[in-house]
């Protein structure tokens, strides 16, 4: 059940823009002024990417979307650092058998 969570936790964003960019490419040609910038954040940062095209799509963020795009920087953090908490755990378990 981890590795699900975990496989859904890294694919998941990834797949959401690939669908959202096959049906609606003229979004992301609005957010993104530079191919680059969408792929590096299908690669590192896929929630702060999804986020970003949903809050700005000409390119601008004013007021709450700050907000929104700080939680999807956290929410990329997170997983990071949560799947980095959980090797760490599954090799202390595996080096005491």
């Amino acid at each position: 059940m981890c590795c699900l969570v975990a496989t859904m936790g890294l694919l998941g964003p990834r797949a959401a823009i690939l669908v959202w960019w096959l049906l609606d490419q003229s979004r992301w040609e609005e957010a993104f002024d530079n191919f680059l910038w969408a792929f590096f954040g299908l690669l590192f940062l896929p929630w702060t990417t999804l986020i970003f095209v949903l809050v700005a799509p000409r390119g601008t963020i004013t007021g709450f979307d700050w907000v929104w795009l700080a939680f999807g920087l956290i929410t990329d953090l997170g997983s990071y650092v949560g799947s980095r908490y959980g090797q760490q755990d599954y090799v202390a378990r595996r080096s005491t058998i």
